[in-house]
């Protein structure tokens, strides 16, 4: 009765880190880190060191390349309208045929 208990709770916790993918999720909270906010960088000793070593324990192929990488910019391109649009628009832009 215990091998069944022990196999049936090995099976279940196969299936939930199979689903949860935590070393996935992991990986992916590290390169946000590294890539994105910057934050690490003034986060302090501490936090340098834990993230840089998920980084690297996750991501050990790419984590060389992404460290000397710079942050990216994270702000969106504000769209530019233009104020004489209806008076600039064509007969097709009106709904009509061409």
């Amino acid at each position: 009765m215990g091998i069944v208990v022990t196999a049936a709770a090995a099976l279940a916790a196969g299936y939930l880190l199979g689903r949860l993918r935590p070393w996935q999720r992991l990986g992916n909270w590290a390169a946000d880190q590294v890539r994105f906010t910057g934050a690490w960088v003034r986060g302090g000793a501490g936090r340098q060191v834990v993230v840089v070593l998920v980084h690297v324990v996750t991501a050990p192929r790419t984590s060389w390349r992404v460290m000397r990488a710079p942050a990216t910019e994270t702000r969106t391109p504000v769209p530019v309208r233009d104020p004489d649009w209806v008076a600039n628009r064509t007969r097709e832009d009106k709904g009509g045929t061409a």
